[in-house]
């Protein structure tokens, strides 16, 4: 009888203990191992305990929440962040501005049983140049204009994801929809705004405490075009091994391979005279299958715009290039005004494209010092990037990467001035200190220029500076 009464009570007690801690099955799983170890409870009488303390929990947090009892939580997340940004052009062609910018998020993530979660987020963007209604794919910016108009809300994330292998050695899942990328790429290969549309396959193997062995795999939509079977696709597969050699070093290293399938359905689908990409000394540019944000891929001269001398086409190659990527990091006990072990990270990455003859290779190195995001941290970094024109599809990259084109050319899409993506070289600075768990303070400098300029010899030097303010949630 008496047993049988403790054992009602530790039931009730982590049912309650599950309860009070919103579903940490870890800490309801600590609490029980210290009673078997104690000799208090058999491993059997645990396991019944876990399974009566799960089923109460659900009945608890569904009639608390209104949830279904298969949904064992419900996180919101976001950010917004403000921004002041001034280009300056040592081209007396270009004209210096500033301007003031904002992006908003807002997500939700629900976690169900069976290690289902489903996923969406919001985002605040402006419509993309050229390429149909949407939103700016590679990018959540949105410029203070227009005396105050109202601004759009995208969806930037609606997925579903199911992680079929959770084992103490192994971790797999399978992500469909609109998703974060699942590749680790810097952002010479993909923009950090990027989400793309499709599926994905993640596998992870702990080899032992130290090391992890890391492997991604997907097959994205680029376009959907009616009448036609040959829609144009991204795909990709990665590896990485991950090590954390003790408290001090860890590194990584991976290699990938990438390709577009169907790339001559991304070309321009007429010529045409229409607003530049991102707003910033565009006098024109074409209209394409995706939108045009980007440029820097080589094109072939397609016809006549209005006022230009050519109106970029085609592309002129195809894209399957390879990537590697390496990093290490050092990481102090204590360091001046930082409140938390201090890392000192050196990386580096390499892109070529086999199937481009020239302008087909890229690359970037940098140091980092600290890492900004909690209270009381800070980070200084530098970094040189190195991107020709044709070492990966201009609309996947960073579209904070650009520098001057004085005339129209076929690697700017035909337009004159300010294009970020590939074919710019440059050196990028940046800090950021975090006075609040909240809040973090950041300015990031930007010195670039083209490795083709248009006309050749022209001054393409570009200062681009950018001022944040990020609230997250």
């Amino acid at each position: 009888m008496k047993n049988k009464k403790l054992k009602m009570g530790l039931v009730a007690i982590a049912a309650v203990a599950g309860y009070c801690i919103n579903g940490n099955a870890q800490s309801v799983d600590s609490l029980l191992d210290k009673l078997v170890d104690k000799g208090v409870l058999s491993v059997n009488e645990a396991n019944d305990l876990r399974e009566e303390s799960d089923k109460d929990f659900a009945k608890a947090y569904s009639a608390k929440s209104g949830m279904p009892e298969w949904v064992s939580s419900l996180k919101f997340n976001g950010d917004v962040r403000v921004r002041s940004e001034s280009f300056h052009f040592n081209n007396p062609a270009g004209t210096d501005r500033q301007r003031f910018r904002y992006r908003m998020r807002f997500g939700a993530v629900a976690s169900m049983t069976d290690d289902f979660e489903a996923g969406m987020r919001l985002t605040s963007s402006e419509g993309a140049s050229g390429g149909g209604a949407g939103g700016d794919p590679i990018s959540g910016n949105t410029s203070f204009q227009d005396n105050g108009s109202k601004k759009f809300i995208y969806l930037d994330l609606a997925y579903a994801k199911w992680t079929a292998i959770r084992t103490a050695d192994w971790q797999g899942s399978l992500t469909i929809g609109k998703m974060e990328n699942p590749f680790v790429f810097s952002d010479m290969v993909f923009d950090g705004d990027y989400t793309p549309e499709g599926a994905a396959l993640q596998l992870t193997y702990t080899l032992n405490d130290q090391h992890a062995l890391k492997s991604s795999a997907g097959a994205f939509v680029m376009d959907e075009i009616g009448g036609s079977s040959h829609d144009p696709y991204f795909y990709g597969a990665q590896l990485r091994l991950e090590s954390t050699w003790n408290k001090h070093w860890s590194s990584s290293v991976g290699v990938a391979a990438l390709g577009v399938l169907n790339e001559d359905r991304l070309n321009a689908a007429q010529s045409a005279a229409l607003g530049g990409a991102g707003g910033t000394n565009f006098v024109g540019s074409s209209s394409w299958t995706v939108p045009n944000q980007n440029g820097g891929n080589l094109r072939s001269v397609a016809g006549s715009g209005a006022g230009l001398t050519g109106s970029s086409g085609n592309l002129q190659n195809n894209y399957t290039p390879i990537v590697a990527d390496a990093s290490v990091t050092f990481s102090l006990e204590e360091f001046w005004h930082y409140t938390a072990p201090f890392p000192i990270k050196l990386g580096a990455d390499f892109i070529h494209n086999p199937a481009a003859e020239g302008q087909n290779n890229g690359y970037s190195a940098g140091l980092t010092f600290g890492k900004a995001g909690k209270k009381g941290l800070w980070e200084l970094g530098y970094r040189y990037k190195y991107l020709e024109g044709d070492a990966w599809f201009e609309e996947l990259v960073d579209s904070d990467f650009g520098a001057f084109y004085q005339g129209g050319s076929t690697r700017s899409g035909n337009a004159s001035g300010y294009v970020a993506g590939t074919n710019v070289k440059g050196h990028i600075i940046k800090a950021a200190y975090s006075p609040y768990n909240a809040l973090t303070l950041g300015v990031t400098a930007f010195f670039t220029e083209l490795i083709q300029e248009n006309p050749a010899g022209s001054d393409s030097k570009t200062m681009r500076v950018q001022v944040d303010a990020s609230l997250k949630f």
